[in-house]
């Protein structure tokens, strides 16, 4: 199917601002994207209502991402660490709905860059409290019609969820609305065959965000791309694909996601060329 194609603004700021969402969203629309996809960095940088306005008059929809920074956890925490966090993931869920987004996604568990080892037991443990910790947010977000989606990572950034099969454990039991974002970065570095595991996550899928094997624009790698898009068809994923990557311009987020050199010849371009690729890949 043709899916809606996206890009995350990381590409080129952090944090998104009600200025720079002024500014790209035009260029973004021009370009000939559907959607813009929005980080929740920290509650009061962008003003819902005020992108929701934006964006309807550009054509564009929105999606929304949630971010697992220092102190937000939901696991091996303290209960004031983890009602703090359940605060913010519902704060994200209320600005999903004002800007129309109908998933939130994101590795909605730990703070990103947090690993430690743990026994099969204790990981099962760890697994029962997101469950959880998770029920009140995703209790809300169905109240708000909007659909969590929980992100696996790399074993770099985390080493609680970093593939399909350990999502669908960890979130075995819990309501549909609670479902799986997929990243192909990820994917690429943690499963074997990424159009199984696309399979493996079934109707579980709820976002899926794009980018080249390198996080530059999709299709300058050596990704199979066909069989993913195949495989997302096949399981009934009809939501978009989103462009997600980041500028090394910005110290804390190029830090953040090890981002040490330009991906491309500009970042406008890993938003261009990988939307070109995106629409010719697509049956």
């Amino acid at each position: 199917m043709k899916h809606r194609l996206g890009v995350n603004t990381w590409v080129w700021t952090s944090p998104l601002t009600d200025a720079s969402l002024a500014k790209l969203a035009p260029r973004i629309a021009d370009w000939g994207f559907d959607v813009i996809e929005l980080p929740v960095e920290n509650p009061g940088e962008w003003d819902p209502v005020r992108a929701h306005g934006l964006l309807g008059d550009l054509g564009l929809s929105a999606s929304v991402v949630l971010v697992m920074g220092e102190g937000r956890e939901l696991v091996a925490a303290d209960a004031t660490t983890v009602l703090s966090t359940q605060d913010y993931l519902r704060h994200v869920v209320d600005v999903a709905q004002a800007v129309g987004s109908p998933t939130i996604a994101g590795p909605a568990y730990a703070s990103v860059g947090r690993t430690w080892r743990m026994s099969h037991e204790e990981r099962q443990t760890r697994y029962a409290e997101l469950r959880d910790g998770l029920t009140p947010v995703v209790e809300h977000a169905t109240a708000a019609d909007v659909r969590l989606a929980v992100e696996p990572l790399n074993r770099y950034e985390t080493s609680l969820l970093n593939t399909v099969d350990q999502a669908l454990d960890a979130l075995r039991g819990m309501p549909d609305t609670c479902g799986i974002a997929l990243d192909i970065y990820h994917m690429n570095i943690e499963e074997t065959d990424l159009a199984a595991a696309v399979r493996r996550a079934g109707d579980r899928v709820a976002h899926v965000q794009v980018c080249a094997n390198d996080r530059g624009a999709p299709g300058a790698d050596h990704l199979d791309w066909q069989g993913f898009v195949n495989a997302l068809g096949d399981v009934g994923y009809t939501g978009p694909l989103v462009i997600e990557s980041f500028t090394a311009e910005n110290a804390t987020i190029a830090t953040a996601a090890s981002v040490w050199r330009p991906l491309a010849a500009t970042q406008d371009a890993i938003a261009t060329d990988g939307l070109e690729f995106l629409r010719k890949v697509m049956p």
